[in-house]
């Protein structure tokens, strides 16, 4: 099954190989990482690598990040949706479905990660009949803050990822159907 999810403004879809130079312009831009580690892509081949991890992840979990296409355009402005957390340990969970967003600074301020991140949580609860879904954000990001609280997901508690060594913002949604 592939995963396809409209609303009104956007499209979010697997990712596919001809989205590399639209994920290209996202992750190799650093006010995108700002709050991400300051890690951004040097190169296409890492791109390349995120779209067959994505690919591997839809078909061993049936779920994993989506490309965010702008319907009135037709561009790629990102990526949103949800991914099992089962590589990485935070808050000292791990195995746990997180929702999340990156957009192309342009596409900033448009309530873009709020109406995909929406969607992601519905899809989530309607169709993967979730029990939770978690987000997480750097403490500093108040735009990510806000977008969470937007989507419907409770501020839970800060916690330090010593990985990074920064202090992350944890939230969680239960799915109100079960």
């Amino acid at each position: 099954m592939r995963i396809y999810i409209e609303t009104e403004r956007l499209i979010l879809r697997e990712f596919e190989d001809q989205d590399i130079d639209g994920l290209f312009a996202l992750d190799s831009d650093p006010l995108v990482h700002k709050y991400l580690g300051n890690k951004p892509v040097t190169n296409k081949a890492q791109c390349l690598e995120y779209i067959a991890t994505c690919k591997q992840k839809y078909k061993a979990h049936g779920i994993c990040r989506l490309a965010l296409i702008e319907k009135e355009s037709g561009d790629f402005i990102g990526w949103s949706g949800l991914r099992l957390i089962d590589d990485y340990t935070f808050n000292n969970r791990t195995n746990f479905y997180d929702v999340g967003y990156r957009l192309i600074p342009k596409y900033w301020n448009k309530g873009y990660a709020t109406e995909s991140g929406k969607a992601a949580v519905n899809y989530g609860f309607e169709t993967l009949k979730l029990d939770t879904i978690f987000g997480l954000t750097e403490i500093n990001n108040q735009a990510s803050h806000n977008a969470l609280l937007k989507i419907g997901l409770d501020y839970i508690e800060d916690f330090y990822y010593p990985e990074d060594a920064v202090q992350l913002r944890w939230y969680a949604i239960t799915n109100p159907n079960l």
